[in-house]
């Protein structure tokens, strides 16, 4: 007989239900950080280890949440331990993240390329960035307006606005999902609150542009004031390039006396680098009184500014005067200026000199100086122009001159600790006289790391050799023979009847179908030039004749006996040309084509002791 079993004990329904319900580690997914894959696999693995110790039917059972949350687990560890390199990729992150980080990505070229590497960034990129970054309209656009007030995430994405002309043929780069056909928003019966909608709504786009880094305005025939756009420009933070073509920028301006201004309160760009303010030709909002004193104030809020441009278009008429400098000079400072521009201003008395003389002291990092400071009548015949004398240790940096010979000779003779790294001289106007000695004189003396010249007017050949004297490292030099600038505009009617009498005397020659005459005393310039053994390019003066394009091809393809009479005369002429001025100046390579405006130059080379020439592009 069997012993008796020993019966055995049963737990309570309670306590069964209390063991197979007892929760071993958390179950809310909210409690896992998606960027800690460590604390989720360990949660895991001691999830899954309790499986074997659970009672009767729940071992190796999860209950709902627990298999809610090991799913959850699995899709924070996957991305960390995936065997697919697939699974790792950029593509697979949310659409909000790929949003913010295209954000940043501000070239459209390096955006296309990011969107054509695969679907996802593509659908990502060309609704949203591509077609905002760069965009280009009309002030009466209001339904682009309008579509960026609503969409501000879309708004954020540009990065370059130019506000164009309402009579500008510039193509205008809109985003495709525009209503490019009149909308509800764009009647109205009076013209009037048309252009107040249109102002209205393209400010109020304007705040929303919370990414725009360029903005560029030219809209001349608007009644849009500049000072609100430019008071709602203050608002974006990264703004870093700005320019404005209106004549309303010169308008006089008196500040609000009503509300003094508070320093600390005063908005600052402080990405802002360049700024460019220029007048337009147009009669629409000029005045013959024109003043700096709202650019003064418009570059007040910009203390970081490295290049700056300011130019008026000077109207000839009775009463027209030019905008004064003098308070531009006195009370402007830049400490990182690096490059500045000032076209058709002036100085009013001998103090503004000397304000425009500190000035310069002041501004000890400028690189590039283009000054165009024509004085009053009544100062320069008083004498007051040779007062005109920089502090010592004035523009150490200078690289790039652009300026009359008067200011040039001031900057010359101006002593420097260290010389000053001058590359580049433009702008002067030689008038074969002794007016010329001094500004001839200091450049013999400073300009030894002088490698191109530009000028802008000379008299005769005699100017020419006395430059090359002062000069002789020169590697490119432009002496501007088609625009006779030192004549002036009012004797152009002389200088091409002095062109007649040179091609009669036989100095020049008419080219056929050219705007110009071809010089024929090429030995004579050859030797000009000579001393210049660095010389490379020489612009200014055309040599060579014209040749069809028809006789360039048989020339690369076939014997030069096969052209025509007259055809073959100009190439032997173009032939001794080059050998003359390629056995003169040996390094020189680039000369005038003689098309103007072709965007086409002669460029010589040599083969042994022979010079040949050929016509090639330029690359812009």
């Amino acid at each position: 007989m069997a012993p008796p079993t020993k019966a055995r004990k049963s737990l309570p329904p309670t306590v069964k239900h209390a063991l197979r319900r007892a929760p071993l580690v958390d179950t809310n997914t909210h409690s896992y950080d998606r960027t800690d894959p460590f604390h989720a696999i360990n949660t895991l693995r001691k999830l899954i280890g309790s499986l074997a110790s659970r009672i009767g039917g729940c071992q190796y059972r999860l209950t709902p949440d627990e298999h809610k949350l090991s799913l959850h687990l699995l899709t924070i560890v996957e991305p960390f331990v995936g065997l697919s390199q697939s699974r790792r990729t950029l593509t697979r992150q949310p659409t909000e993240i790929l949003d913010a980080i295209v954000f940043h990505v501000d070239s459209k070229r390096d955006l296309l390329s990011l969107a054509l590497s695969c679907h996802r960034l593509h659908a990502v990129i060309v609704p949203r960035h591509y077609d905002y970054r760069v965009v280009c309209a009309k002030a009466s656009s209001i339904s682009l307006w309008n579509h960026l007030i609503v969409n501000r995430a879309l708004a954020r994405n540009v990065r370059t606005l130019e506000v164009i002309d309402e009579r500008s043929s510039k193509h205008l780069v809109l985003p495709e999902d525009i209503m490019k056909t009149d909308t509800d928003l764009e009647s109205s019966d009076d013209e009037l609150a048309l252009h107040s909608k249109q102002e209205r709504l393209l400010i109020s786009a304007l705040t929303k542009m919370t990414g725009l880094q360029s903005f560029h305005w030219s809209c001349n025939h608007s009644t849009i004031s500049i000072d609100n756009v430019w008071g709602t420009l203050m608002k974006c933070q990264s703004l870093s390039q700005v320019t404005v073509s209106d004549n309303l920028v010169f308008l006089s301006y008196t500040p609000d006396k009503a509300k003094p201004a508070n320093p600390k309160s005063v908005p600052v760009l402080p990405e802002l680098k360049t700024i460019a303010l220029q007048a337009t030709k147009h009669a629409f909002g000029s005045t013959k009184t024109p003043a700096l004193a709202r650019i003064s104030g418009m570059l007040t809020s910009c203390p970081n500014l490295e290049a700056l441009d300011i130019g008026y278009d000077h109207r000839r008429g009775q009463g027209q005067q030019l905008p004064a400098a003098d308070d531009f000079f006195l009370c402007s400072r830049w400490p990182a200026l690096r490059s500045l521009s000032l076209k058709n201003l002036r100085c009013s008395s001998a103090r503004s000199l000397e304000s425009a003389s500190v000035f310069f002291a002041a501004h000890t990092n400028l690189e590039v100086l283009h000054l165009d400071l024509p004085l009053d009548r009544s100062t320069s015949a008083t004498g007051t122009a040779s007062t005109f004398i920089l502090a010592t240790n004035a523009l150490p940096k200078l690289r790039e001159l652009r300026c009359g010979k008067m200011i040039a000779t001031a900057i010359l003779n101006c002593p420097t600790d260290s010389p000053r790294p001058l590359e580049i001289l433009k702008g002067i106007t030689l008038s074969g006289s002794d007016r010329d000695s001094p500004f001839f004189a200091s450049l013999k003396q400073c300009g030894g790391s002088v490698r191109r010249v530009e000028l802008a007017g000379w008299n005769d050949l005699d100017d020419i050799k006395r430059l090359v004297e002062c000069v002789p490292r020169l590697t490119w030099l432009d002496v501007n023979k088609n625009k006779r600038a030192h004549e002036g505009p009012e004797q152009a009617s002389q200088s091409l009847a002095a062109r007649r009498n040179d091609m009669s005397s036989g100095r020049v020659a008419a080219a056929p179908n050219a705007g110009l005459s071809v010089a024929t005393n090429v030995t004579e310039w050859a030797t000009v030039l000579s001393p210049l053994t660095e010389l490379t390019t020489f612009i200014g003066v055309k040599f060579f004749y014209e040749v069809s394009t028809l006789t360039l091809a048989t020339l690369a393809t076939s014997s030069p006996m096969s052209l025509s009479t007259s055809e073959l005369s100009r190439v032997r002429k173009n032939d001794k040309v080059a050998g003359v001025l390629g056995n003169k100046c040996s390094k020189l390579r680039r000369l005038d084509h003689w098309e103007e405006g072709g965007g086409r130059v002669i460029v010589l080379s040599k083969d042994g002791n022979e010079v040949k020439w050929e016509v090639k592009r330029l690359k812009i």
